[in-house]
């Protein structure tokens, strides 16, 4: 074999594995999104007026906060799957405050201030906070698995972000049955949600993911 066949193979092998991380994280995602939906279908349901919501300004600013959150998330778990992780999940989470700061002045704009706290409390805060950790409860052990075989540089910064992606994909599924459309709700409780999973995912893979 002649010495650039050589480094092209080494090329080539070094990019497979680096995409490794990704889908075996993409592959637990979806096992334990499978999971998720059975709940949410038996003990849920999507909103009654998804159809109306849909067309509704505020019900598609959530899907994109949640959306943008899981990019940022996905991006982190895969960067902190690796001996030396990348830093490349800045560029959306940069996105998703930029868009969660517009989305938070858009709303203080066009709601007049009497009505600022009646949006952030909404009337299903209780029902946010134990819904999202209960969707993500499997496609946090799903992800947990998935980077058992990897080398995250930290276990518990890997097992943080892996409950960071859980909490993104159980808000997403949570966010059809949900009626608080608000940004000042979503950004205040979808992520007071989010400190159980992510505390879960940092102490099970401090245990879990030492290599």
């Amino acid at each position: 074999m002649r010495t650039d066949q050589l480094v092209a193979a080494l090329v080539a092998d070094r990019r497979a594995r680096a995409a490794a991380p990704g889908r075996l994280l993409a592959w637990a995602l979806a096992a334990g999104a499978v999971v998720s939906l059975v709940i949410f279908a038996v003990e849920f349901g999507p909103r009654v007026d998804l159809a109306a919501a849909l067309a509704t300004w505020r019900f598609d600013v959530k899907l994109l906060l949640v959306g943008l959150a899981f990019a940022t998330a996905f991006a982190a778990c895969r960067a902190l799957a690796r001996p030396v992780p990348s830093r490349g999940w800045w560029v959306p989470a940069a996105v998703a405050l930029a868009a969660a700061l517009a989305a938070v002045a858009i709303e203080l704009g066009v709601v007049p201030r009497g009505e600022w706290g009646t949006r952030l409390v909404g009337t299903n805060a209780l029902i946010c906070l134990t819904a999202i950790p209960v969707f993500a409860a499997a496609p946090l052990v799903g992800l947990l698995l998935a980077l058992r075989r990897a080398a995250p540089w930290s276990p518990a910064l890997a097992g943080a972000a892996a409950g960071g992606l859980a909490w993104a994909a159980g808000a997403a599924i949570y966010a059809f049955h949900c009626f608080d459309d608000s940004p000042l709700f979503v950004l205040t409780w979808y992520p007071l949600a989010a400190v159980p999973v992510v505390a879960a995912g940092a102490l099970a893979g401090r245990r879990l993911l030492r290599w």
